[in-house]
């Protein structure tokens, strides 16, 4: 920021994903300078993880450059750091950087760190069961997924193949769902005439999920019609199984008649929920309040964390009753922006966040969202 406007209204906003980058394209025309300060040094679009997983898009399709995408608006500046703290009486945040902590002041602060994956306080799953939250999780997962295929191809014993041919996805969520279909897929069809000893077409794809139906959220029509299509595929989906320890070279899971068995499988994927960024407990203890089991803290009806109406929490961060889904973090961050801008402008603004599901119309009539 050049000199002349150092003394305008500052506003931080702490991560670069789609309720960040939002919240600062919605502040472009304000009398306001932004400062993004993000751990990575590009936009995300985490829906499109599976495709880069399996192969099927390059990490740079779906992760642009956050410098790139807000280098014509000229009131916003993007640093890179990861956030170490926050202190909300002082109004500063303090993020650690290659050449040390950096302490950076605000006026008004949107918090929008977003939500990592959750293994339910059995974290040593994540070593045998990677997660997919961000790009080097989906680099991960590729290598494991296609390095499978290579270790079948010069394994001699039947024994020792199939489980390097065995592909368990845990969480029948959307993501999951969504990989487990295309690594069926990558299988069945991409790589069918690739290999001389395995055929790739015999490999295995399960999907667990411990309640009794995918895509829980979306009601029983869908939920039915993403069945349908995924046996169609070639996955077993398998409902009311519900892990119970996981491994190098297996997953045990437990049915809904309480037995327990083990599926012998080289390659597991973690789609079973998400935790909100430690940052959300860290205000939350600042501020006296509680979070939720899923690490959310409340907040007020405009999104600002209460007793501290300059402080915004935003998307998956935050226990509003609504959907962790991308769409949330969008209209959160544009909500915050407007309430900044006009505060900046000298107007009292209270209004409160009203969240517009935008594919509830398409899904009361049986339509995918």
């Amino acid at each position: 920021m050049n000199q002349n406007t150092r003394q305008r209204h500052h506003v931080v906003i702490i991560g670069s994903g789609f309720g960040g980058l939002f919240a600062a394209k919605a502040l472009r025309d304000a009398s306001v300078d932004v400062t993004v300060i993000a751990k990575t040094n590009h936009h995300l679009f985490q829906p499109l993880l599976y495709q880069v997983a399996t192969g099927i898009l390059s990490e740079g399709a779906i992760a642009p450059p956050t410098r790139e995408i807000l280098r014509g608006q000229r009131n916003a500046q993007v640093r890179l750091g990861e956030v170490i703290d926050i202190d909300i009486e002082s109004r500063t945040v303090t993020s650690w950087t290659p050449r040390g902590t950096q302490e950076t002041p605000y006026d008004s602060l949107i918090v929008a760190a977003g939500s990592s994956a959750s293994y339910f306080g059995h974290d040593h799953f994540a070593e045998h069961a990677p997660g997919m939250k961000s790009l080097d999780d989906a680099l991960e997962l590729r290598g494991r997924i296609l390095s499978a295929f290579e270790f079948a191809e010069i394994e001699t014993e039947a024994d020792a193949t199939a489980p390097w041919l065995t592909f368990v996805v845990v969480g029948a969520g959307p993501t999951g769902v969504e990989m487990a279909g295309q690594i069926a897929e990558l299988a069945h069809r991409t790589l069918r005439k690739d290999y001389r000893r395995i055929d790739p077409q015999q490999a295995r794809v399960v999907l667990l999920e411990g309640a009794p139906t995918v895509l829980g959220t979306f009601g029983e029509h869908l939920a039915a019609k993403a069945t349908k299509k995924l046996e169609q595929l070639g996955v077993e989906v398998q409902l009311g199984a519900v892990v119970v320890d996981i491994d190098e070279y297996g997953i045990d899971v437990k049915d809904a008649d309480g037995s327990t068995r083990r599926i012998a499988s080289r390659t597991k994927v973690w789609a079973a929920g998400v935790a909100a960024s430690p940052l959300a407990k860290h205000l939350a203890n600042q501020a006296g309040l509680q979070v939720d089991r899923a690490g959310r803290v409340s907040v007020e009806d405009d999104c600002s964390l209460p007793g501290f109406p300059e402080v915004f929490v935003i998307g998956d961060m935050m226990d509003a009753g609504v959907p962790g889904v991308a769409q949330v973090a969008m209209q959160s961050g544009k909500h915050a922006a407007k309430v900044i801008a006009a505060r900046a402008a000298g107007r009292d603004l209270h209004e409160p966040f009203k969240y517009v599901d935008k594919g509830a119309w398409r899904r009361s009539r049986g339509s995918p969202p």
